[in-house]
């Protein structure tokens, strides 16, 4: 099943707010989810499991502290979105030096802001781990995780940095998002907690049959 990038943009910002995220992190978590789908990553899964560990978290105690590297979070595991969203902000920070990114949880989320942050610089920036990178000049992401780390919804510990496009074939654009029907569904649970639910009045303005039976 393959859906449009609008909807899977759409939908994971909705089931964010759901989760209790504020609408301007629900935005940023819409878009990552979007970006790793069209590049063939499962970003919709790990949001699913994202939402469901944070669910109703206050957000200070799964942001950064501050902007100085190390960044941690108050309750010890960082969440990927805050942590993006932030180096989204303050992408000219790494002008001045490497940012490390202490246990930050499902961390292919946090790719997408790398690539954004090095639009936004006009410069490549590689996100580094033990074993592996993501590497992004704005325009393409290279991708080398022989382990698959990068996927993981664990905890782990990251580098950013000003660094150089990656080598060999950069990750292929693939126009659309592939989410299987069980990570659809769970987006959807959490967007239904945006909707407001039916009442006697609005049923007999319209929104649904009402008292009438027009057939």
């Amino acid at each position: 099943m393959t859906q449009s990038l609008n909807e899977i943009e759409a939908l994971a910002k909705k089931a964010a707010r759901g989760a209790g995220k504020a609408w301007g992190m629900a935005e940023e978590a819409g878009k990552a989810t979007r970006v790793l789908s069209d590049l063939g990553l499962n970003g919709a899964a790990a949001l699913v499991d994202l939402l469901g560990r944070n669910d109703g978290a206050d957000h200070g105690a799964i942001a950064p502290q501050g902007t100085a590297s190390p960044w941690s979070s108050a309750s010890g595991t960082l969440c990927p979105v805050a942590a993006g969203a932030l180096l989204s902000d303050c992408a000219g920070q790494l002008e001045g030096g490497a940012i490390e990114i202490q246990d930050v949880s499902h961390p292919v989320l946090l790719a997408p802001f790398v690539a954004m942050a090095a639009g936004h610089l006009g410069r490549p920036i590689m996100l580094s781990w033990v074993g592996g990178k993501v590497a992004a000049d704005g325009a393409a992401v290279w991708l080398d995780d022989p382990n698959q780390r990068l996927s993981s919804f664990e905890p782990m510990t990251l580098t950013c940095a000003l660094g150089q496009a990656g080598q060999g074939a950069p990750l292929a654009a693939m126009g659309r998002g592939r989410i299987d029907g069980a990570t659809w569904d769970a987006l959807n649970r959490f967007a239904g907690r945006t909707y407001a639910p039916a009442t006697e009045l609005s049923r007999q303005l319209g929104a649904g049959a009402g008292n009438s039976d027009n057939d």
